[in-house]
């Protein structure tokens, strides 16, 4: 495992924090989780519809995906292991993986450990970690021993999601039911529900199933994820190890940048060497050797060889102090000036730890008193920058007159929005209508035969302020001129909805629509305590006594 591939830093972290790293994950690769999960779940669905619409058990669906959710959840695993080392596997890849990938856990995932609570946590150590065995136990029981209680609440979360997305699309459909069908839908469903459901609506019921599972199950073991990360990282101190690696791969190239530079600057250094040996104003080696010859006198020769010898040597000498002094140069810009005290190891020590990388500073702010006396020689040194002096009294100005310019813009912007919600302030501000007065609710007698002149007796009913009784008597009038013209009676204690449903059979158009016309404005009266004015119902008295044959 190559730690220092990973795409995301790694530093303890509380156990939600690291579900919101694994849901991030999620986010930040779903096109690689959701194109192939729709492919292999959306074809296992489908075949087992047929299946199961073959036998005639269509419940059984929704019971044999969640039973196979562990073989489903490898694919979100695959990837996100994959993408953390910056190696995002593609649709292909990761389909072809699902055919040779993490099968023998499967056996235990789908039988004895199916009803765990800690799936999201152990999937990982079982088809990351390749242990087997005593080995595959004690990891579980150490990785998954400080974050159990999260991964038991992060699959009751998740389950919860899962039941409010099923119920929000099923509460989709009731949105489209119009008010008034409302209750026979309502009594549909039930009977539908209590009695044999069709196939069609089973069917709906498990594509609905699918859908929120598939929404739900990748976050679910993308937040496993976060928290077996975050547990190793806690245990075996990867970010320590991180910044270890990264440490010793600087230390390297500067020890292999000082080792060429030693072997290459003697070799550079030598033609000086030699000239500065040669003693000022004497003439060349070889103008010297040319000379001797001519002189043919032994003692000269000897001189001139044991010169050239000494010249030799010295330079010998300079070229090792000059390696020695390079080598003890580079050892100290790596491991400092004190490389033989003894405490130097600790030094390096609390070097590393001060490594921002390692320990990031932390900036707090705080509020203090401008008037706190302090002393002049604490003071900072304002001429030292006379060019920022300006920025100062800026930033002052603001900061004492910040909230008046606030104001003012905000009143700008209520000036220049008053068309907006001036006339609603104006419409709240008005003083309310009057309430009607109530209307008369005292029972009335509807076994009373009906008068000979109906229009007159109504009229003189609303005169007389009884405008309900008016009403009354219009309604039941009404009603018996429908009965005789559709040449039916409706049942004791009928309700207006089947009066309106028994009118329908009237020939003309116009009786029905002066019929309907009084039994609305009788329910208004009657339920909604809402009369019509006089004008209304001086139309509707003489509508009804046209229609309807009455004397006026």
């Amino acid at each position: 495992m190559k730690l220092e591939t990973l795409t995301v830093e790694l530093r303890p972290r509380t156990p939600w924090e690291a579900m919101e790293l694994g849901s991030a994950l999620v986010r930040q690769h779903a096109g690689a989780i959701w194109k192939p999960w729709l492919l292999v779940t959306g074809l296992v669905f489908v075949l087992l519809n047929l299946g199961a619409w073959a036998v005639g058990q269509l419940w059984l669906v929704p019971l044999l995906m969640w039973w196979l959710r562990p073989v489903f959840d490898r694919i979100p695993l695959y990837v996100l292991s994959r993408a953390v080392f910056g190696s995002v596997p593609g649709t292909a890849d990761t389909l072809r993986a699902q055919l040779r990938w993490g099968w023998r856990p499967m056996l235990g995932h789908l039988t004895w450990r199916r009803f765990s609570p800690l799936r999201a946590v152990m999937l990982p150590i079982d088809l990351l970690e390749g242990a087997a065995g005593a080995k595959l136990g004690e990891r579980r029981r150490v990785i998954g021993g400080g974050i159990g209680g999260h991964a038991v609440q992060l699959t009751v979360v998740c389950t919860n999601f899962i039941i409010a997305l099923q119920f929000s699309v099923l509460l989709l459909s009731v949105i489209a039911v119009p008010n008034e069908l409302l209750p026979e839908a309502g009594r549909a469903a039930w009977a539908m529900i209590t009695e044999q459901p069709p196939a069609w609506a089973l069917i709906a019921l498990n594509v609905v199933d699918w859908l929120a599972v598939g929404f739900i199950e990748p976050f679910y073991v993308g937040a496993g994820f976060g928290l077996y990360l975050n547990r190793r990282t806690q245990l075996e101190a990867w970010d320590l190890e991180i910044v270890f690696r990264r440490m010793r791969k600087r230390l390297e190239t500067i020890a292999t940048a000082a080792l060429m530079v030693a072997m290459l600057l003697p070799m550079l250094l030598s033609t000086p060497v030699f000239a500065e040996d040669t003693p000022a104003g004497s003439a060349p080696p070889a103008v010297e050797a040319a000379k001797d010859e001519n002189r043919k006198a032994d003692g000269g020769d000897k001189v001139i060889a044991e010169g050239e010898q000494k010249s030799v040597k010295n330079a010998e000498s300079d070229k090792t102090s000059a390696a020695e002094k390079i080598e003890t140069n580079s050892l100290r810009d790596i491991f400092g000036d004190e490389t033989a005290d003894p405490r130097a190891f600790g030094k390096a020590v609390d070097k590393a730890y001060r490594d921002p990388l390692l320990r990031p500073k932390l900036e707090q702010s705080t509020w203090a008193r401008k008037d706190r006396d302090k002393d002049e020689d604490e003071k900072p040194d304002n001429k030292s920058q006379p060019e920022l002096k300006w920025l100062a009294v800026l930033v002052g100005l603001i900061a004492e007159y910040g909230l008046w310019l606030l104001l003012g813009v905000l009143v700008l912007v209520l000036l220049m929005t008053a068309k907006r919600w001036w006339p609603w302030l104006q419409g709240a501000a008005a003083r309310p209508e009057p309430e009607p007065a109530p209307v008369d609710m005292t029972d009335l007698m509807h076994a009373e035969p009906l008068p000979p002149d109906i229009a007159t007796v109504a009229r003189r009913l609303w005169t007389e302020g009884q405008p309900r009784r008016a009403l009354a008597l219009l309604y039941r009038a009404s009603v018996e001129a429908m009965t005789i013209r559709v040449d039916a009676h409706p049942p004791p204690g009928a309700t207006e909805a089947e009066c309106l449903r028994l009118s329908r059979r009237m020939p003309d158009v116009e009786d029905r629509d002066a019929f309907q016309r009084m039994v609305r404005i009788w329910q208004y009266a009657a339920y909604g305590q809402r009369l019509p004015t006089a004008d209304d119902f001086e139309t509707l008295v003489q509508t009804l006594a046209q229609r309807f044959g009455w004397a006026s």
